[in-house]
């Protein structure tokens, strides 16, 4: 739907006003620490922000959704066991209903963070919200407190501005996506929240990201024989024996980098379509004592084509064939244990109306190109296909992303508000509020 210039001049300047109010609200979400597994009180402050604005709130915890256990898709945080996984952790969305007869559009964006540690190492701290040069430093700032901040400043504009979408228009704030996202935006599916398009307001310079790598947690057990360091020729040291089988992984990723290419993925991703990278590695319980087990934890992806049975068979085989040269492996094999991630990779159709549509909407708005990409890391924008919509992942531009020091460019959340406020009006439609 076209927009008429002085509609959307009133919002872009309603924006402008709000800019204090948007620095000082994005402050306060980075200020409140939300990682994975501890999502609640910030979670509370995003309740107050929706409630203002009369959107009508659904604010409920995953177990409580039917079926979601037993989804195909879903994986989760594993801090705790299922019955009390989601305790005090509610997703909470807030809709603002419209005519059925127009079209529908979730913006939604992950509340959970990963650890900011080892904080010591941060120049600014992770839970302050510094600002320094036009970046405000924190974990969350990027990824992604900043897309949901944009979000909301974007549909409140509108309402402020004396205007109303004619389609529904949905806020979500999710928890666990860093964990997969299998109690935040797939459980909101489940329990019926759903609309025609889906955007994930992940930091994304600028772009649209329309394809999600294929991701598999894995861990590896391998047991040894304890015995005293004095004695060690008595024992089995299972670090020894993990050895090998560290090394044929390093290998299988080395050779996948390689070989599995995929264009659209390569781009997005500075130049590699997959990668396998061991995460962890722990062993024994006391240095006098050889290591009686050792344990490896990694994540593998993988690209459209292949599938979860493939890469599944392909790890297995590798840590085997690694394990085959040992006498003490043959008789006592390695475990291959699949947990966590367990995603499928994804690519929406470029040109699919929404897509074209929203691509057309940025570039107006910020007079630049905005192309498409894709990433070989997975985000909630890839649940959407799976109830008949269509989602990309669009937000403002950030640095360092779950590393020391991240950072959002506070002029990109603006200017993400203003794309964002042209979709809903744009996309859904509007009218002047009664």
């Amino acid at each position: 739907m076209q927009v008429p210039q002085d509609v959307l001049e009133a919002v872009f300047e309603q924006l402008d006003d709000d800019r204090d109010l948007i620095l000082k609200t994005l402050t306060k979400l980075v200020r409140t620490p939300s990682v994975v597994g501890h999502e609640g009180e910030a979670q509370n402050l995003v309740q107050t922000l929706y409630r203002e604005l009369g959107l009508d709130l659904d604010v409920f915890e995953a177990g409580e959704v039917q079926g979601l256990y037993d989804h195909p898709a879903y994986c989760g945080w594993e801090g705790l066991p299922p019955e009390k996984r989601y305790d005090g952790r509610p997703n909470v969305v807030g809709t603002l209903p419209g005519d059925n007869s127009h079209p529908s559009l979730i913006l939604n964006g992950h509340i959970d963070v990963v650890s900011a540690e080892p904080e010591g190492q941060w120049s600014h701290p992770p839970w302050e919200a510094e600002i320094q040069d036009d970046l405000m430093y924190g974990r969350g700032a990027s990824d992604m407190k900043s897309g949901l901040v944009a979000a909301w400043a974007a549909l409140r504009a509108i309402l402020k501005t004396g205007h109303r979408p004619t389609g529904t228009v949905a806020l979500q704030s999710v928890i666990e996506e860093e964990a997969g996202g299998g109690g935040g935006a797939l459980a909101c599916f489940l329990r019926g929240h759903n609309a025609d398009a889906f955007v994930a307001v992940e930091p994304s310079g600028h772009r649209i990201r329309t394809g999600n790598g294929g991701i598999l947690y894995f861990r590896v057990k391998v047991a040894g024989q304890t015995a005293h360091a004095g004695n060690a020729h008595l024992g089995v040291n299972a670090v020894a024996e993990m050895a090998p089988i560290v090394a044929a992984l390093f290998e299988l990723d080395r050779r996948r980098g390689r070989d599995v290419t995929d264009p659209f993925f390569e781009e997005g991703s500075m130049g590699r379509s997959c990668h396998l990278s061991i995460g962890t590695y722990r062993a024994g319980d006391w240095p006098s004592t050889v290591a009686g087990w050792a344990e490896v934890e990694a994540r593998i992806g993988f690209v459209p084509g292949e599938t979860r049975e493939d890469i599944k068979n392909l790890v297995e085989d590798t840590v085997h064939a690694a394990a085959g040269d040992s006498p003490w492996l043959t008789e006592h094999p390695p475990a291959v244990e699949w947990f966590g991630w367990n995603a499928d990779p994804w690519v929406e159709d470029e040109d699919h109306p929404f897509i074209r549509h929203m691509q057309n909407t940025a570039e107006k708005v910020l007079g630049q190109r905005v192309p498409l990409y894709a990433r070989t890391s997975g985000v909630d924008s890839r649940f959407a296909h799976l109830f008949d919509s269509v989602g990309v992942c669009y937000g403002p531009t950030g640095k360092n992303n779950h590393g020391i020091d991240e950072a959002v460019d506070l002029e990109s959340v603006f200017e993400c508000s203003r794309v964002l406020a042209a979709l809903i009006l744009s996309w859904c439609g509007w009218r002047r509020s009664a």
